[in-house]
């Protein structure tokens, strides 16, 4: 009879261990917007590398009237040609944000503003995005695909 008393709190120890390291889809989906965010600032910052650190190793990044660029790099190179010549200032926010297991995605708007370094006038414009992302091995969430198309 010990035996299985014993067995059942095994069982009842080991789930209870498990059900601590479970995020919810809530959390997750914070997790997820705070990428975002952070995301955001790094452009705010004209930081390149803190872009491209929340995207995979084979990324896909597809910018309006751009050829598809692939990977962490090329993001990084995108974005630092763009810092190289302006200014810039970023507004956006997820209108929503959905996962199913360890793939989620990220749909928005954004308002970019970039002032050149050079002198002239501002350039504004506005966009809607799609991001998706994937759990990593490590837990973390990752971007694999970046789409935005302009509102002007």
């Amino acid at each position: 009879m010990w035996k299985h008393w014993g067995f059942l709190l095994m069982l009842f120890l080991f789930l209870g261990c498990s059900a601590g390291n479970t995020v919810s889809k809530e959390e997750e989906k914070k997790i997820i917007t705070e990428i975002s965010a952070a995301r955001a600032k790094a452009f705010n910052e004209g930081n390149a590398e803190g872009i491209a650190e929340h995207f995979t190793n084979d990324a896909w990044l597809m910018a309006p009237e751009k050829s598809a660029l692939r990977g962490k790099d090329a993001v990084k190179s995108y974005y630092q040609s763009i810092f190289d010549e302006y200014d810039t200032k970023l507004e956006s926010h997820y209108d929503e944000v959905e996962l199913s297991g360890d793939i989620a995605y990220g749909r928005g708007f954004a308002r970019v503003t970039l002032f050149p370094k050079k002198g002239g006038d501002s350039i504004v414009s506005t966009a809607k995005y799609l991001n998706i992302l994937q759990k990593q091995a490590d837990g973390s969430w990752k971007t694999t695909h970046d789409i935005w198309n302009g509102n002007e």
